[in-house]
């Protein structure tokens, strides 16, 4: 079936559209809500509100631009509203202080799998974890970041800069570990 019919049946309220629309987006937004809120309990009910949000808002699915992308969007910013609720981008936060320290050299990460760099990831505070995925992962500027979090610009590549810093400890903790 093709993805416009699809959409249409979504749109009339199809039961076993929905449910295709689910089975074929929910591993891949689980993936991102997982990488957005670390909790797995936490993870589910985001995915579930996302998914409730879309068939609300299917009508204002306007066909251009891709639906995963119209998808994807709707997720993140169901994330954040989660996050935001959780009071988990409070200002104090954001300002905290982490011990940094730099790396001259990378790490080999060849013995890095994906799951370990989830997790390493998934361990970052909040307001890191949602502005390295939003810049890293989801491809969003500083700028738009800045508009959802309600942060200014500078404050975003800061805490992108604080994340990275905090993953290449992490990822060399975790090299150092594995040895």
């Amino acid at each position: 079936m093709s993805e416009h019919r699809l959409i249409l049946a979504c749109k009339q309220g199809k039961l076993w559209a929905r449910k295709e629309v689910y089975e074929q987006y929910a591993p891949i937004m689980m993936a991102l809500c997982r990488r957005y809120v670390s909790d797995v309990e936490d993870a589910k009910d985001v995915l579930q509100e996302g998914f409730l949000k879309i068939f609300v808002e299917i009508e204002q699915y306007s066909g251009r631009g891709s639906f995963g992308g119209w998808i994807r969007r709707i997720f993140v910013n169901t994330a954040l509203d989660y996050m935001r609720k959780k009071n988990r981008l409070k200002q104090k936060e954001l300002l905290s202080n982490f011990e940094m320290e730099y790396y001259e050299e990378l790490p080999d990460m060849t013995d890095i799998t994906a799951d370990d760099l989830m997790l390493c990831i998934s361990e970052l505070p909040d307001i890191h974890r949602a502005v390295f995925n939003l810049f890293a992962v989801e491809g969003f500027s500083h700028k738009e970041i800045g508009a959802l979090l309600d942060i200014p610009e500078s404050t975003s590549r800061s805490f992108f800069f604080r994340a990275r810093q905090l993953l290449q400890k992490r990822v060399t903790q975790l090299l150092e570990y594995n040895r």
